[in-house]
């Protein structure tokens, strides 16, 4: 859960203010509720009919000229090894109907500070947290066709590999050929 924080940092360093999306929850806890708000965080609540309005509201921020960050998996991954899972297709569905640029980035690292789902802090050893972003998703395939279940599915699977092989390159070991797909 450190994973945000360190990659915002990434991002806030290279010279832009990023937004993100965030669970609803996190903007009732009193103090970091009003830094969300004051810095234009996306609240997304965790029913899947309140989506449409949160990526509006981002499609707004992209005409703005914003940086809007999005993790495609929409939490932080379930894999037994920590490899990306399957992604959700808001990522893919903004690039489409935005047409703006998407830079794939990965990170590893964060998981030494904070374990996934853990709530206990690690600060000795110190450990280092990597970020590689790589070069422009090439969504050229899919621009003019029509947006549907099918052309979300695969662009969302193309952001996932240009991920996946970042994260191979940080981590110097090859993922899993299978994708890991999280039941609720």
């Amino acid at each position: 859960m450190v994973d945000p924080l360190l990659f915002e940092h990434f991002v806030f360093m290279s010279g832009r203010a990023p937004r993100v999306f965030i669970k609803a929850s996190l903007f009732k806890i009193p103090l970091l509720g009003k830094i969300l708000v004051k810095t234009g965080q996306f609240r997304v609540p965790r029913d899947s009919q309140s989506m449409p309005q949160v990526l509006n509201e981002a499609k707004e921020a992209l005409a703005k000229g914003d940086l809007v960050s999005i993790y495609p998996e929409g939490t932080i991954t379930r894999e037994p090894n920590l490899w990306p899972m399957k992604g959700k297709h808001g990522a893919a569905r903004l690039a489409l109907e935005t047409k703006v640029p998407v830079i794939p980035c990965a990170q590893w690292g964060a998981h030494q500070v904070l374990a996934p789902y853990s709530k206990r802090f690690q600060f000795f050893p110190r450990s280092t947290s990597t970020v590689h972003a790589g070069p422009p998703a090439e969504l050229s395939r899919w621009q003019g066709k029509e947006i549907s279940t099918d052309v979300l599915e695969e662009v969302t699977e193309y952001f996932m590999s240009l991920i996946t092989a970042l994260l191979e390159e940080i981590r110097g070991e090859k993922a899993p050929l299978i994708r890991y797909v999280h039941k609720k």
